[in-house]
This record gives C-alpha cells, structure tokens and sequence, in this order.
C-alpha cells in the first residue's frame, strides 16, 4: 500500500476507482506494477535537447532524480520541453525565439501536467528562459516543486601560442570571449588562426555559460527563492558527483507532497526580495528585472521592475564574477556558493530568514547548517564589499516612464554617468552593421529601438553588438540604449528594458539623431533633453509601429499577446484573475 493518500491527489483522476481501468491498462503496458500505479505521479520536466551544452546533461541528471523520486515511494514520469538556448540564436533572426520560449515552456509543463494529472514536479533546466519558464509553471500549477539547475559550463583555457592575445591566454575563457574575439577580429587585431583556435577552447564540456550571465543568475535565484536545495545549482554540469544532488531533489519532492508545500508557499514577496539580493550582490544579469516579475505574476504577486531595482539600489555587490568581475561559476562553488553569499547578506540584516524552502526547513534554518565563510577573494565580506550599491540599477525619466535597467557591476562610479547625442537605428541589424563599418562616433548613446516584446517582436538580447562594441576598445566610449534586452554577458554602458516600447509609442519612438540623451545610473534616471510639449507633438506626428515580418505564427501570436516589459512581459491574466488551483481539482 502507498503511504500517501491519493484522495486528494489529481493522480486519483487516472489511477484511481474501476472507471479508471483503461487508464491503470496504458500504465501496466509502460511497465508499471501495482504499487507504482497507487504511488503519487511525479511529473520529472527536463529541457534536455541537443541545441548546445547548457542541455545536454539534462537527460543523464534527470534518472538520477527519478531515483530519488523512487527512494521517496513516487512514481517517476519524466517528459521534455523546448529549449531556445540564446548562445545558438543569437545574432540573428532566431533571437525572436527566446523569449518567446519562456511562456512556451511554462505552458507545455502547464499542459503536461494537467493532462496527465501528476502530484508534483522536479523541473530539470539549463539555459537563460528555461529556468524561469520551469518557475512559472511550478507557481502556475501550485504543485509540490523542486527546481535543479543543470550546472554550469567548464572555464576554457587558451594555449599559450603567441598568435593569441596575452589577455585571451591570461584569463578562464567563457562563451563571452568568443563575442569579444568576433570586434577584435573585425577591426585586425586577432588573426584568423588565433579566432579558429580559440572558438575550439572556449568551451571544453556540457553546462551553461560559466559567468554570471542569465543562466547561472537565475540558478542563484531558484536557491535564494527557495525551490532549489541549497548549494544544488553550483556544481559544475560534467561533476558526476551533482547526481547526489538529482537524487536528494527526487527525494525532497516526496517529503513536499507529504506535508503538503506547494510552489506558492515557497514563492512570496519575501522569497522574491531575497532572490533580487542574489541578484544584486552577485552582478547578476539584467534579465532578472524581467523573469522575477514574471515569477511573481503567477502568484498573484505585484514585483515589478522597479521594486526588483529598489532592493538592487540598497544592496552591496560583493560576489566578484563574470562579466564585471574575474571569477566564473565553478569558482563560486568552489568557495561555498550561494548558501555562503546568502550568510553574508544576513550578518547585514538583507535576507528575510522565515521563508521556506524545497527541502522543508526555513532560509534561516539552511544557513545555520552552513559553516563556510566568504573566502575574500570571490565572495568578499559584505562589509567589505567591491561597491556598496547592486551591481544592477534601475533607471527612469522623461525617457523611460516605466523604468529601464543598467548594469553596473564592474563600471567605476565615475563611469556611471554618460550625455551624449543620440545616434537612432531602427533596430539591431543596423546598429551592428554601423559598428562594423565603424561609422559611429566616440560619445554618441547609441539607441536601438522596435526591439522590445511586442515591437521586436521578441525582445532580442544585443550581445553581438555590444561584443563587437568591447572588441574594438569602445565600451566604455560609447553608451547604448534599447527597448530590448542585453545578453547577461554584455559589458559596457548598456540599458536596456526602456518602457514603454517603441511599438507602444514609448519616448524612445520619439527620439532623433542629435537629441541630448542623459544616462545616470547613479540618480537612477533616464532623459532626454527635450520638453514634454516638444515630446508631444512628435507624438502626434508619430506614423505608428514599424512593420514586422512576423505576421503569422508563434512569434505573431507572442506579439498579440505580450504585456508591458515592467511587469515581466507575460502572456496571460496570471494568478489574479484565476478561478481555481490546478491541485485543487
């Protein structure tokens, strides 16, 4: 006999009662005995695909937690999901995808689930949307949760050969040099034999990409959040050893469905403040600002933008990482990980401790079990720390009403400010193709606009452009700003998320060569030297959004769909507008 009760359980609804005798028929036909059948069905969602490293170990991690599942007395049912991995599509058309991708991955485990009606799901994922598209589900559906990140990426090394660049040679190399390597070899500073060579190293194993790019900020959040055991999304995706990790999530969701812990009493307004701490103190990716609102929105929560940016304006940055800093993910576990950051945000009071978490115990209760410190030279003590502000800044103004984000990790306090005359594309292709030819100017702020979620459509990161920008040593010379997104590899003086959008008539829509723009990440604003009633005719002289190729298909259907960027760029209603809990049933 089970030692669950399955009579509040949606598995009742297909193993349950004579009614249910064709159903418990498809189960005995998969192998399936008896006392499986009885057992609470586990839902185990992997993202598993063969588009690039960040997946492809989701399917082996993936057995290690339905063994977990097994060891708890659940049933395992493992099924897949897309993955658009943002290393692949970006640069051109395919970049449309990503975001996209996010509420197609909350949707299809959404449907998955429902259809077949499991108790509970462990959610495997491994690149930039997954994870947040994985989170969304679990608050979506309310159902007992674990989430595991599928590790990041080994550091590549340069072979000492003279054709490289010393810095190339010097350095742990992540997807992001090879970007940056892409400008030096426009504008001749690296050869074709150096380029060659290093896109053979940069990227030696299975794993997401090593910095603190979007992937592994949004593995930080799912522990800081509480649906991710601690110190589960540290180690590396080639360690054979994280199967421990596989195993004690399978295990953890069954002691979930035990005492009843479902995603929304993990996922709080308290959990998402700590989970923009992480953000903050570690120099996350700016996407952040758009997927914890998004997090949230399945709850029922209002977590904007700006609320996640008010609590990145009052927390120190401290974690030394990629791309700001010089560490990448292994190195953070190697001294400690996130249960180790979370402990320094405590000791200065930032970390709501009586939240709780995947494996049942409170925050608080977690890190009192950690004895590790901060090693100063990854995780310097927050009383000591790199700034005293989030490595990531919120910005509004006459240019941005409804915000725009900034990172700043890395960027000097002096560097923080930036004026200049705008320098308008139309979108990214011809802001890259200008940097190409070069035919910008020093102290321009480079604006690209109809790139936001509905205008884009799909909101595109613009690594190429930044990348290509760094290459050519004009980083830090020039500024950009745009209704899209930026890599959470970019560097630079980049803001991105400007709202409204283009294709909304944001200011942005507004704004023409020679305009004086002002980027403050210091004051947090964001303005253009223009009064509102100059702002205001142009309104009403504004042609309307720019057409897009994108009539038909998911993309169309995306666009139609898409809400304001501030509040997470969602598709649907959300938990507010909901009528029942799918475990409710």
């Amino acid at each position: 006999m089970t030692k669950f009760d399955k009579s509040k359980l949606p598995s009742r609804y297909v193993t349950e009662g004579p009614a249910r005798a064709p159903h418990r028929s498809y189960m005995y036909a998969m192998g399936l005995s008896e006392e499986e059948i009885h057992q609470p069905l586990v839902g185990v969602a992997t993202c598993w695909n063969e588009a690039a490293p960040c997946n492809i170990a989701l399917s082996r991690q993936a057995q290690a937690v339905k063994m977990g599942v097994k060891k708890g007395s659940g049933t395992p049912r493992e099924f897949t999901t897309i993955t658009v991995t943002d290393g692949i599509a970006m640069g051109h058309e395919g970049m449309r995808s990503s975001l996209a991708s996010r509420e197609a991955i909350a949707d299809t485990v959404e449907l998955t689930m429902r259809g077949h009606a499991y108790d509970a799901i462990v959610g495997l994922a491994g690149c930039d949307k997954s994870l947040p598209g994985m989170m969304m589900a679990m608050v979506r559906l309310n159902t007992p949760s674990v989430f595991i990140y599928g590790g990041s990426i080994l550091p590549g090394r340069a072979p000492q050969i003279e054709e490289i660049p010393e810095d190339f040679r010097t350095r742990d190399l992540t997807v992001q040099d090879m970007f940056e390597a892409v400008g030096r070899h426009q504008n001749g500073s690296m050869s074709d034999k150096a380029l060659d060579v290093l896109e053979r190293v940069a990227c030696p194993s299975s794993g997401a990409c090593g910095g603190q790019f979007t992937a592994n900020t949004m593995a930080c959040v799912s522990e800081a959040i509480g649906l991710a055991l601690m110190n589960s999304s540290g180690m590396p995706a080639p360690y054979e050893s994280r199967d421990q990790y596989g195993e004690a999530s399978g295990r953890a969701v069954m002691n979930l469905i035990e005492k009843n812990i479902r995603a929304r009493d993990v996922v709080t307004l308290k959990s998402l403040q700590n989970a923009a701490r992480v953000v903050a103190c570690t120099g996350g990716s700016t996407n952040a600002g758009l997927h914890l609102p998004a997090i949230a929105h399945e709850a029922g929560i209002d977590f904007f933008l700006e609320d996640v940016c008010d609590i990145f304006r009052d927390t120190p940055y401290f974690v030394d990482l990629k791309p700001g800093g010089q560490y990448v993910a292994k190195d953070l576990y190697d001294v400690g990980g996130i249960p180790v950051v979370m402990k320094e945000l405590r000791k200065a009071g930032l970390i709501h401790e009586d939240c709780i978490t995947a494996s049942g115990r409170s925050i608080g209760e977690e890190l009192d079990l950690i004895d590790r410190e901060a090693d100063g030279k990854v995780i310097y003590p927050i009383d000591a720390p790199l700034t005293k502000t989030g490595g990531v800044v919120g910005l509004k103004g006459n240019l941005a009403p409804e915000g725009a984000i900034v990172k700043v990790a890395g960027i000097p306090s002096q560097n923080q400010v930036f004026t200049g005359p705008a320098r308008v594309f139309e979108c990214e292709e011809d802001a890259f193709a200008a940097v190409q030819e070069r035919s910008y100017a020093e102290g321009e702020v480079l604006v690209i606009r109809n790139e936001g979620p509905a205008g884009g459509p799909g909101m595109r990161e613009m690594l190429s452009t930044t990348a290509a920008l760094s290459g050519q040593g004009m980083g830090k010379k020039v500024a950009l700003i745009t209704d899209g997104r930026f890599s959470g590899a970019t560097r630079g003086f980049c803001v991105g998320h400007v709202g409204p959008e283009a294709a909304h008539c944001g200011p942005i829509a507004l704004l023409k060569d020679g305009d004086m723009i002002t980027i403050d990440a210091i004051k947090g604003q964001l303005s253009v030297d223009l009064s509102d009633e100059e702002l205001a005719q142009r309104k009403a002289d504004w042609k309307g959004p720019r057409d897009t190729i994108y009539a038909s298909g998911a993309i169309w259907k995306y666009a139609q769909l898409v809400g304001a960027t501030y509040k997470g760029a969602v598709t649907h209603p959300g938990a507010e507008a909901e009528r029942h809990v799918y475990m409710d049933l």
